[in-house]
């Protein structure tokens, strides 16, 4: 994945730019580019993508936002320690993230901050800005990756900080991608502001989990014809995000999006709720347990229970790499507003698309095909147009042998006197 001098390179600017999820991020696609691990969990490097014109993992240039000052590296050696980060690699790919931390510029509004919400957007624009005309960039992505905020008061409350970074990216002239739970692009304001940038924007709350078995199972349920009475669950998480969640209203915002995705593919909601437990051993690991009642043949009662266990930081990372690149890609080929193809990778997503993971990833696939098409016609137009100028080139070049010529001619009678 070696990065030509030539090829225009992309940012991906990350609002929690310190959090687990960024750092995640920075090393894993430095660690993948480096040839020290592979690909793993990225759907954009699997053969239905190939050929589809997205930007190398090597031409990404990461920044972002955050509140902590946490240097990255120090925070890949937490990670390290807490398993999430393989042994090693944080320290091979040490210089990537000490030039990511870099580029990382206060965020806010952080406590005691008296700057105004329009003075926040505008300093959050210009770091965006200040950040894509150093690096010569041909694009930046803007990608929230910030801990889970409560939900907003509504219009004429203050806006809450994911709409403040959603407004600075569209006013810098960058997509935008909601990996979490917050209103961001959703905020009424937000939303007219997308409508007339026409920028392409995708979200919300990334599918990492417990929800992704949830839009596999809940097709299954309804396809076979079978009654889910019940559907409950438990999420015991640590870290940030547990921390962040033990917020009921955060925690109610995180639900909302697991509740739309059974609503979605059983076409009714059964009775159970999901409870969200912060417990700070666990760190950066989850675990999720689904207890689903239902009804077979004949009221047959029965009983299906699913136990994930996982990282979250590991699970998110490389759909935010895809995201990043399938985003900049799309505005590359002209896409605007809401990119519902993308739906594959979210609890609530934006647009238009279906709800269960198979057909979301038929959309997904079918975006890859787009593209690739896409990709084509520019090539095709791009010889045209240097075929045209080399025809003019080559005009040129007759006139100017033919003037040449007349002027020999010229010169020749003179010389004769004629």
């Amino acid at each position: 994945m070696s990065a030509s001098l030539s090829r225009p390179r992309v940012g991906v600017w990350l609002i929690g730019a310190r959090g687990s999820v960024a750092t995640t991020v920075v090393t894993g696609c430095a660690a993948v580019t480096a040839g020290l691990h592979p690909p793993t969990g990225m759907v954009s490097e699997t053969p239905a993508f190939t050929d589809s014109g997205l930007p190398a993992l090597a031409d990404l240039v990461f920044g972002g936002h955050d509140t902590l000052d946490c240097p990255l590296p120090k925070r890949a050696e937490t990670l390290t320690a807490g398993g999430v980060l393989p042994p090693g690699v944080a320290t091979a790919v040490a210089a990537e993230l000490a030039a990511a931390d870099r580029e990382i510029r206060p965020g806010g509004p952080a406590p005691g901050d008296t700057r105004s919400e329009a003075e926040l957007i505008t300093a959050f624009a210009d770091d965006i800005r200040d950040f894509v005309h150093r690096h010569e960039l041909e694009r930046a992505i803007v990608v929230n990756v910030a801990s889970t905020e409560p939900a907003s008061a509504g219009l004429g409350a203050p806006l809450p900080a994911s709409t403040l970074y959603a407004l600075a990216a569209l006013r810098a002239g960058c997509p935008y991608v909601n990996f979490t739970p917050s209103e961001g692009m959703h905020h009424p304001v937000a939303a007219r502001e997308a409508e007339r940038s026409g920028l392409p924007y995708a979200g919300r709350d990334g599918k990492t989990g417990q929800t992704l078995l949830r839009a596999v199972l809940g097709p299954m349920f309804a396809q076979r014809a079978l009654n889910v009475r019940a559907w409950s669950g438990t999420n015991l998480l640590g870290g940030g995000d547990g921390a962040a969640l033990a917020d009921p209203a955060a925690a109610a915002a995180k639900n909302a999006g697991k509740e739309r995705v059974l609503a979605d593919t059983l076409g009714t909601v059964p009775e159970g709720e999901v409870h969200i437990d912060d417990v700070p051993a666990l760190g950066d690991w989850k675990t999720a347990w689904d207890h689903i009642a239902f009804d077979g043949f004949l009221g047959t009662r029965m009983i299906l229970q699913t136990i994930w266990q996982g990282c979250d930081s590991a699970l998110a990372a490389p759909l935010v790499l895809d995201l990043a690149r399938l985003t900049a890609r799309a505005h590359e080929a002209g896409l605007t507003g809401p990119l519902g193809d993308l739906g594959f990778y979210f609890k609530d997503p934006v647009g238009d698309g279906p709800s269960s993971l198979g057909e979301q990833y038929a959309a997904l696939t079918g975006l890859g095909e787009r593209l690739r098409r896409a990709g084509a016609g520019e090539t095709a137009r791009r010889a045209e147009g240097l075929g045209r100028a080399a025809a003019r080139g080559a005009g040129q070049r007759v006139a100017g042998a033919r003037d040449g010529g007349c002027a020999g001619r010229l010169t020749r009678r003179l010389r004769r006197g004629r």
